[in-house]
């Protein structure tokens, strides 16, 4: 079959691509080598419990907000069950044994006013916090959905996040408050720069919602547009090589045999793993090792458990505790102090207004931990329990986490039903993540050049997408669909079709 377009594998970023092409004329189809599409849009049930793989809450959806507008040109805003959050409180942020919770309130007008009865004297922070938030995130001209120079969020790439809360208050508090969900971006104390921190959750303060029985439903719309629109999606089909002939791809190579050609490819896969896969002699090794030596960013250790029914009360907001006073701790535990930090979601279910039927623990979890099980392999298509220490392993590690979040839920375990953990092998096995990274390539606000990552390659046809080139997140790796997508219909034309929506 000829397309005008292969896309390999099926994340958000893929979708969105298939989605925008295939309205505009292009021959479309995506491979994606597991069961299920979406990569961490996916959600699994477990004993009657719609469980999210990854996306617990989204931001930006509030009519006139940007990825609104997105998923309005591509025709899925009005198919979403959402659930707004909390107002005054989408974020609870804690510490230690401390009996206060911060809230992080949706609105910046209410954001600052909700902060300011717990820190009275932060007025004029609270408001460099805000003005700066907004002033970084306007550099981002396609986050605005308007043309702009890259020039533009250059002059701002360098500015740390640590550095400019330290810069507004001496508040030690109020500053690990406003960097108290970092572990939506894994935060690195020196190195996070401040417009990953501003555009993730600049999101959030604009609106935060979380997808009714799942984020699964994101995928299931995007299939169907790309499909109205003569697309193909194919699963349970992995591309194994990508070969090249006469300095542009030639055709793709399936693990069944099959050799499938189009005029363009886009990869939604890991740039070093897109590397891997591809075979040309017109790709300079440079290039190559650049791509293949980016540091990621660590793993995740999920814990999803199903709740006994009319156990747990449903809680519109997510909690993120912190075992120290300092929010940028948790990244760096050590074998002795793990778990010392982690996020919870309650899901949202059709019918659970009042008590939930499973909530997710999330928390760091760095690849080595996992490594003596390196060489298993485990997917839904190719089943492997790997070993009884595997098993042991993840039960240690879950006993441990629900140890600490009980010291804040006491009597959670009496509510559980079954829980079922992910580790960073997880997350390698299904979405091929390189370690089990949990957003892919790690920002430095040191050295930012180094981690821009164009939508183009070096191969004239061969395209990339996906959380690693721009910014992790529903909002991120929509936005880079939008780059992708636009080398091939130009910018300008792209942008206009969105606003006009």
């Amino acid at each position: 079959m000829q397309y005008d377009v292969v896309i390999i594998g099926s994340g958000l970023g893929s979708l969105v691509c298939g989605a925008i092409l295939s309205k505009n004329g292009y021959r479309v189809c995506i491979y994606e080598k597991n069961r299920q599409i979406g990569g961490c849009l996916q959600t699994f049930s477990r004993d009657k419990a719609i469980i999210d793989s990854g996306v617990h809450y989204v931001g930006g959806l509030e009519d006139g907000q940007t990825l609104n507008q997105v998923f309005r040109y591509l025709g899925i805003m009005d198919t979403m069950k959402l659930k707004r959050m909390e107002m005054d409180g989408f974020d609870h942020i804690h510490f230690g044994e401390e009996q206060k919770v911060y809230k992080l309130a949706q609105g910046y007008d209410n954001f600052a006013r909700q902060l300011l009865t717990d820190f009275p004297g932060e007025k004029e922070a609270l408001q460099a916090y805000c003005d700066k938030m907004q002033e970084v995130c306007g550099k981002f001209p396609l986050f605005n959905l308007r043309m702009g120079d890259y020039r533009e969020k250059e002059s701002v790439m360098k500015l740390d996040t640590y550095d400019f809360l330290r810069s507004i208050t001496d508040n030690e508090r109020l500053r690990q408050v406003l960097a108290g969900n970092n572990l939506l971006y894994a935060g690195e104390q020196g190195k996070t720069p401040f417009y990953v921190h501003a555009l993730v959750q600049h999101s959030y303060i604009e609106s935060s919602w979380k997808c009714v029985d799942g984020g699964s439903q994101i995928s299931r719309a995007l299939n169907k547009i790309i499909k109205e629109n003569g697309g193909a999606i194919i699963r349970n089909t992995e591309v194994k090589r990508i070969v090249e002939f006469d300095g542009k791809v030639d055709h793709v190579v399936l693990d069944n045999g099959e050799e499938v050609s189009a005029r363009h490819y886009i990869s939604g896969l890991h740039p070093s793993v897109t590397m891997q896969m591809t075979e040309s002699v017109s790709l300079r090794n440079a290039y190559r090792t650049r791509l293949q030596s980016l540091e990621n960013t660590p793993g995740t250790f999920m814990l999803n458990v199903v709740l006994k029914p009319g156990t747990f009360r449903y809680q519109n907001y997510n909690y993120y505790h912190h075992a120290s006073d300092n929010a940028w701790d948790g990244v760096n535990y050590t074998a002795d102090n793990w778990p010392n930090t982690y996020a919870l979601f309650v899901a949202a279910g059709t019918g659970r207004e009042e008590y939930a039927d499973n909530l997710s623990i999330m928390t760091y979890m760095r690849y080595e931990d996992v490594a003596a099980w390196h060489d298993t392999f485990n997917t839904d298509s190719c089943p492997d329990e790997r070993n009884a220490d595997y098993q042991a392993f993840k039960n240690e590690k879950s006993e441990k986490l629900l140890d600490l979040v009980e010291k804040q839920y006491p009597g959670l375990r009496n509510c559980i039903h079954a829980y079922y953990a992910s580790t960073p092998l997880t997350y390698r096995d299904y979405l091929a993540m390189p370690e089990g990274s949990m957003y892919g390539v790690a920002k430095d606000a040191n050295d930012p050049l180094k981690t821009v990552i164009s939508a183009a390659t070096r191969l004239p046809n061969l395209y990339l997408t996906g959380q690693n080139l721009n910014l992790h997140g529903i909002l991120g790796v929509t936005m880079t669909a939008v780059v992708t997508s636009s080398v091939l219909l130009g910018m300008e034309k792209l942008i206009n079709d969105i606003n006009a929506a």
